[in-house]
């Protein structure tokens, strides 16, 4: 029995005798459990009650500028979605794919038109949807770290990435509603069609073909090369229910799947790094595997790479020496730009100075997989 199943199971047995008990001694036997538990506080409910619904509701009062919002996206944006939003590198383009035409009609043409790909400009029809995506999921290493108002700034600032308003537009609880209007696609969900009415007029309008069927069919999802860990083992990440597991992405023997393998999956990440005692496990936690991969870039360059890089540049030939594990650590807790291409790296203030040094050293040393 799995320890998810143990634990369900106990607890299950704890609530059935609690219930016996109380059957049992009536109104004498509560009394022994007055006290026990409370209410939860405003306070506490409303830090996680922070959905927006597509009608507004929940959505907390702020403004944010589009100047603003430039300067948090660069920070913390823009090393995943490009400085202007149109980067395919990491994840689709946010912005793009988009017309004049599209925002006066409030529907998308190259949806139905084309085989341009989708951009997340092209699929919105609600702003609440972006707003309340920006503050729980974004920054994807930080979510929920952006004030409210910086959330107004971010999304300020996509909307003027799209050309729907100007460099000198605040956002704001009071504005955001009519700015809505502005949407390219605000008038491209629709319910009338056939898949949300059997009834009603399907999506397309084709012959039904019923012969030369093929009999021997295999449908499989696959993960394209270059994405395979760019945020880690995902058969790490998977509790053990059920018979599905994450697919093993690891590419190869120093990957984070290496440094885990005899670790029991479903442990919280940090005391998986603490047994395995692997530096490579400290990167994994930390985040870093998410960006860099041990001998090969993703988001940015592999770690092997840098520590190259710095061997070559005039270091004494010590790549593990003091000075090189000071300016290293100092990079990774401060972040750095610029040195790799027009991409950048925010500062990683979560990491502790002590973990930034043995990360650095590491680096530092050639990245090695033992």
């Amino acid at each position: 029995m799995s320890t998810w199943n143990r634990r369900a199971l106990a607890a299950a047995l704890v609530a059935l005798a609690l219930g016996a008990a109380s059957s049992i001694a009536g109104a004498e036997g509560r009394s022994r459990f007055a006290g026990i538990g409370r209410a939860a506080t405003p306070a506490e409910i409303d830090a996680w009650n922070i959905d927006v619904r597509k009608d507004f509701t929940g959505l907390p009062n702020g403004s944010g500028s589009v100047a603003r919002g430039e300067e948090i996206w660069q920070a913390k944006c823009a090393s995943c979605h490009g400085t202007f939003g149109e980067s395919n590198e990491v994840f689709n383009p946010v912005i793009g794919g988009t017309t004049v035409d599209d925002v006066r009609t409030g529907i998308v043409k190259s949806l139905t038109t084309s085989e341009l790909q989708r951009t997340t400009m092209m699929k919105l029809s609600s702003l609440a949807t972006l707003w309340d995506y920006i503050r729980r999921a974004m920054p994807w290493n930080a979510p929920k770290s952006l004030s409210v108002d910086d959330v107004y700034a971010v999304s300020a600032y996509i909307l003027n990435l799209a050309d729907l308003v100007p460099a000198s537009f605040v956002l704001s609880d009071a504005n955001i509603r009519e700015t809505e209007k502005l949407l390219p696609n605000r008038n491209g969900m629709t319910t009338a069609h056939g898949l949300w009415n059997v009834g009603g007029k399907p999506d397309v309008a084709n012959t039904a073909c019923m012969h030369n069927c093929e009999t021997d069919l295999k449908i499989q999802s696959f993960i394209p090369e270059y994405a395979r860990n760019a945020h880690g083992n995902l058969a790490l990440q998977n509790r053990e229910i059920g018979g599905t597991r994450g697919v093993d992405t690891a590419d190869d023997a120093h990957s984070a799947a290496a440094a885990f393998a005899t670790v029991a999956i479903g442990e919280p990440a940090a005391a998986r790094a603490r047994a395995s005692g692997e530096p490579i496990a400290l990167a994994a936690t930390q985040g870093c595997l998410a960006c860099h991969g041990i001998d090969r870039k993703l988001v940015g360059p592999g770690f092997r790479e840098i520590a190259a890089r710095y061997r070559n540049g005039g270091n004494g030939g010590n790549a593990a020496s003091d000075a090189l594990v000071s300016q290293l650590a100092g990079k990774i807790r401060n972040g750095t730009s610029g040195s790799w291409g027009p991409g950048s790296m925010p500062a990683q203030a979560q990491v502790s100075a002590t973990n930034a040094e043995s990360l650095a050293r590491w680096i530092a040393a050639g990245a090695p997989s033992q």
